[in-house]
């Protein structure tokens, strides 16, 4: 019998592709690897692609355990420190595991691209923002038993029906909402979106490391500005706002996410005209990045 606290498993990684640059992608709370299986066709052409499920989430093992972004990095460095180098691909809390991985392990992250980054400016502040959202979210961001509640339900009642409901995302990502526990999510929530010092961690990376953040300019979940006034003072940030487009840029905007990734695996100058490209003709960018690699 496996021991429900054992955080020393290995996480669960849906692996494709062929052998070129690594891509390994880190979905948000509540997020698994289907929220981006099938939608990375046109990277598997060029690139080695991980979809990684984070601990107590998905496939992965949900040990009863504190989920701290520490002990979460552990989980991400045990499982994929065998792929390295790689570009880390994060969305939401995953774009936060993301910064830690990298501030921690810079060897094995070639460069950022991070979707959705919830940068609040510190914990209290992270608080402040969630306690300003409409009820009920207001509540089930704000208070742990409220979150723990509305996580056993949604698991144990509403879970069947999420797709009907959420009719604004993937049927098969919203299936899989149900795929925790009411510890991993609340533990999470309140460890690596409320308490971890994400500021820490970007002052602790490599001042070279490439970072790009694609934003929708419409995020209420993590504000766009956030991002911003980490760029204005890092070279090596740069922010592709997203007009019109929520806390899911992977979902809503695949073709220029897509082109924007395999364009960042080229030179600077390359990254640049295609951000542009994509800025001003979205439908064409994935066939420019095609076609400059």
């Amino acid at each position: 019998m496996k021991d429900p606290t054992d955080v020393t498993q290995m996480l669960y990684v849906a692996e494709s592709g062929v052998d070129g640059p690594t891509l390994v992608f880190v979905p948000g709370l509540g997020g698994t690897t289907r929220y981006w299986e099938g939608r990375v066709a046109a990277l598997k052409k060029r690139c080695r692609v991980l979809l990684v499920d984070p601990l107590g989430f998905g496939q992965s093992p949900k040990p009863e355990t504190q989920y701290t972004v520490d002990r979460h990095v552990d989980a991400l460095h045990r499982t994929l420190s065998p792929y390295a180098p790689f570009t880390l691909i994060g969305h939401s809390m995953g774009a936060i595991l993301s910064v830690a991985y990298a501030a921690r392990y810079p060897e094995e992250v070639d460069r950022l691209i991070l979707m959705g980054l919830p940068y609040f400016g510190g914990p209290e502040q992270a608080y402040a923002h969630f306690s300003n959202r409409p009820i009920p979210k207001r509540w089930i961001f704000t208070h742990v038993t409220m979150a723990a509640i509305a996580c056993m339900l949604t698991r144990r009642v509403f879970g069947r029906v999420l797709p009907y409901l959420l009719r604004d995302i993937p049927r098969e990502v919203a299936e899989d909402l149900v795929k925790h526990t009411w510890r991993s999510f609340t533990s999470s929530l309140w460890e690596v979106i409320y308490n971890y010092d994400l500021q820490e961690a970007i002052d602790q990376l490599d001042p070279r490391l490439p970072v790009l953040c694609l934003h929708g300019d419409q995020d209420q979940a993590a504000p766009l500005a956030g991002v911003q006034r980490i760029a204005e003072e890092r070279p090596n940030w740069r922010v592709q706002a997203l007009t019109g487009v929520d806390h899911h840029p992977w979902l809503r905007r695949l073709d220029t996410c897509s082109g924007t990734v395999l364009a960042s695996l080229a030179d600077d100058g390359r990254v640049r005209r295609s951000i542009e490209y994509a800025e001003h003709a979205p439908e064409y960018a994935l066939e420019y990045a095609l076609a400059n690699r």
